[in-house]
């Protein structure tokens, strides 16, 4: 057995740095790895988050065509990653897409290097060889599910035994998504610029303007609801960019008219500070009409302390206790998400926050980004015999040990005397 790698190179690939989930944890995992005292690497076709990857330490190689489904090209980048790996000496390569995936496994079984991926989407089977594509993802040396759902999924859909599977859920950077650390000015600010007036209760839907996420749905849950209680204030704001080239904003928009709730709903494009949306909001929705794969806006929203309604299948299951945690509504069924609204809008401040603090508590326990952060890197640790976890949960330790120190005008005991 060769001796492990003292400072090794753990090189990511996904198609483009822009925005969503896959681009976060890439992100989050690089900090991590720096900060364990290795070196990250990311192979992309580039994107508006690579200044901020570079701002942690990391060091992004462009591949102008990593995303491409086309066969040739798909061995023509293999070819160039595989030079990547050998002139960057890469001890480990982690793939989190599936056309990046196929040049990442061609790439390692050229150069003979441990091969991680990430099970990040739905990724469904609708047509013949869609499976043999999505099955890349289920080849690596260890295969991570972001969630029980998906892990679940990749044990009976594509045999991933427990020797290479791994369940890692995502998390919530509770430093960013803490009902302290978001000022007033941030909520104002935001409440203003979406022309919210002072001390309406406000509805909250994040995502991407696409149909599958729901937002029909719940524009007839809260038309069913303004039948229903009149006199009820609330508006709800649609946080969430539409595609390129995509009409379904547009549409949702007159259907929203036609409903008669054109002066109540706003539809308010990407929002760029999402904890001042949070605790901006009375209830948080994610009424998916399918399966999620995890839903990290849920557990931001409940890190937040908010109520969050969820529809009851996919990995919200794992993350929302129905009537305790959050509450959950059969997907489709306008007449329980309207009942659901109804429920918390009425309910006492009290019990709100009874539910966002139990909610709050379950994410610090379960589902940070440190946490996920501290799995990843032990699967690494893992496969190339390192101890990368225990070097970040030091550092991490170190940090906490500063913070604490400059806050006090007493010396506190520094971390490592405690290991010792």
């Amino acid at each position: 057995m060769t001796n492990p790698p003292s400072s090794p190179v753990i090189l990511q690939i996904l198609p483009a740095l822009n925005q969503g989930g896959v681009e976060r944890g890439t992100l989050e995992m690089a900090d991590a790895i720096t900060q364990a005292g290795a070196k990250a690497v990311v192979v992309s076709a580039g994107g508006r988050l690579v200044p901020a990857l570079e701002r942690l330490g990391a060091t992004h190689i462009m591949l102008p065509t990593c995303g491409s489904k086309n066969p040739l090209i798909i061995m023509r980048n293999a070819r160039h990653l595989a030079r990547i790996i050998q002139e960057h000496q890469v001890s480990l390569v982690h793939a989190r897409s599936r056309a990046p995936a196929w040049v990442a496994r061609l790439a390692c079984r050229r150069t003979d290097t441990p091969f991680v991926t990430t099970w990040h989407g739905v990724h469904a089977n609708s047509f013949p060889g869609k499976k043999r594509y999505n099955a890349v993802l289920a080849a690596g040396d260890r295969v991570i599910a972001i969630s029980r759902h998906i892990g679940q999924r990749l044990a009976e859909e594509y045999h991933v035994g427990p020797d290479r599977l791994r369940v890692i859920p995502r998390g919530a950077d509770i430093r960013q998504f803490s009902p302290e650390a978001v000022s007033g000015q941030r909520v104002h600010t935001l409440s203003e610029a979406w022309a919210l007036p002072p001390d309406t209760p406000v509805i909250l839907m994040p995502g991407r303007l696409t149909e599958w996420k729901g937002q029909r749905f719940l524009l007839d849950a809260l038309a069913r609801l303004k039948k229903q209680a009149p006199a009820l204030p609330w508006y709800c704001v649609f946080a969430g960019s539409c595609p390129a080239k995509s009409s379904y904003g547009q549409e949702l928009a007159t259907y929203a008219q036609t409903l008669g709730l054109a002066e109540q709903v706003r539809f308010a494009g990407h929002c760029q500070d999402m904890p001042a949306a949070l605790a901006l909001s009375t209830a948080v929705v994610i009424p998916s009409l399918r399966p999620e794969p995890f839903g990290r806006v849920v557990v931001e929203a409940q890190a937040m302390c908010r109520p969050v309604i969820v529809t009851s299948h996919g990995a919200a299951l794992e993350t929302v206790q129905h009537g305790m945690t959050g509450l959950s509504v059969p997907p489709g069924d306008t007449e329980a998400l309207a009942d659901a609204l109804s429920a918390v809008l009425h309910a006492a401040p009290e019990g709100r926050l009874a539910m966002g603090q139990a909610a709050r508590a379950m994410v610090l326990e379960h589902y940070t980004t440190l946490t996920m952060q501290t799995a990843t890197l032990a699967v690494y640790d893992d496969i190339l015999g390192t101890c990368l976890a225990e070097q970040f949960a030091l550092h991490v330790a170190e940090a906490q040990w500063q913070a604490e120190a400059e806050k006090n005008a007493f010396p506190l005991l520094h971390p490592t005397a405690v290991a010792g």
